[in-house]
């Protein structure tokens, strides 16, 4: 997968030093750079920058009052909020080697001297800037990986092995509050006429606007996904009675019966259609106290009221 630059975001880097004159310098030489720079003068408040930012980099002074460089960097190592960021410090003196030990011991990667070298410096962060590009690419190019593998690639539903997931898990978290929740299997009645007599791409089209006008009539806790074909199913948790299920059950029907204005391929002519739909209904724990005893039901539900013609 290719990654848009555009895509990943700009780094973000601390610089933490008690003298003005030392933070505009680092500001000057960091503008050269692809990156925002935040900027503290003291400990406290890079704790606190670091809890509200993620850090490409960190580039910590060692020598400030009160709270002195290497405190600060064994803070941010006990939290799991901050210590992924990697710490450069910027020191006058390196002093000895076992100040030097100590650094490292506390979390730092590096090590600069005062008064800074402009070509060292630029040089260091940027290996940093790289690598953390690289990382949240990495995240991204995963990100996106999980995101084909459990949605529709037509619809960008969630897929049959999603549906299946939260269904396990709404039927859990409803046995575990004595909940209702409500099942509903969807099949689209009329959609092979239009598939053969438009093209693909045109029932393609459609399948999309399908989609759409369930997502828009559900809560954004429910669910709703595409099963293959022309197969859908709603997942709704929380409901307060039968009644209401039926009620969206009958709306849903009513939507789906009215056309879908669609514009063919490779013309700028659109056609209306019209489908319809057999929606079965299951409700836990009436209509099973399981995910295979729900999707029977909701099934055998929408098959038997398709045969019966009622759409």
């Amino acid at each position: 997968m290719t990654i848009n630059e555009a895509e990943l975001p700009r780094p973000k880097i601390l610089v933490v030093d008690d003298t003005p004159a030392n933070l505009v310098a680092m500001r000057r030489l960091l503008a050269k750079m692809d990156c925002e720079v935040v900027e503290v003068a003291d400990g406290n408040a890079a704790l606190s920058a670091c809890l509200d930012h993620e850090f490409a980099l960190i580039l910590l002074d060692v020598q400030m009052p009160g709270m002195d460089g290497f405190e600060v960097a064994t803070l941010l190592a006990e939290s799991d909020e901050c210590k992924r960021a990697p710490i450069i410090f910027v020191t006058a003196a390196y002093k000895d080697d076992l100040n030097r030990l100590t650094g490292y011991e506390v979390g730092a990667v590096d090590y600069i001297a005062k008064p800074i070298n402009e070509f060292i410096l630029l040089s260091k962060v940027k290996v940093f800037l790289d690598l953390y590009r690289s990382r949240a690419a990495l995240k991204i190019a995963e990100l996106a990986a999980r995101h084909r593998a459990t949605h529709d690639p037509l619809t960008d539903l969630p897929n049959r092995m999603l549906f299946a997931d939260r269904l396990a898990g709404g039927i859990a978290r409803a046995r575990r509050e004595s909940r209702l929740l409500a099942l509903i299997y969807i099949d689209i009645d009329r959609f092979k006429p239009v598939n053969d007599r438009y093209g693909h791409a045109t029932g393609d089209a459609l399948l999309k606007a399908i989609a759409t006008r369930l997502r828009t009539m559900l809560r954004a806790s429910d669910t709703v996904a595409r099963l293959g074909g022309d197969e859908f199913a709603a997942l709704l948790e929380n409901i307060d009675s039968r009644a209401d299920a039926e009620a969206l059950v009958e709306l849903m029907q009513q939507a789906l019966s009215r056309p879908f204005s669609l514009q063919l391929a490779g013309h700028t002519a659109t056609v209306d259609v019209q489908v319809g739909a057999s929606l079965g209904l299951a409700i836990y724990p009436d209509d099973g106290d399981s995910d295979d005893a729900l999707i029977a039901h909701a099934d055998a539900r929408m098959y038997a009221l398709k045969n019966a013609g009622r759409h």
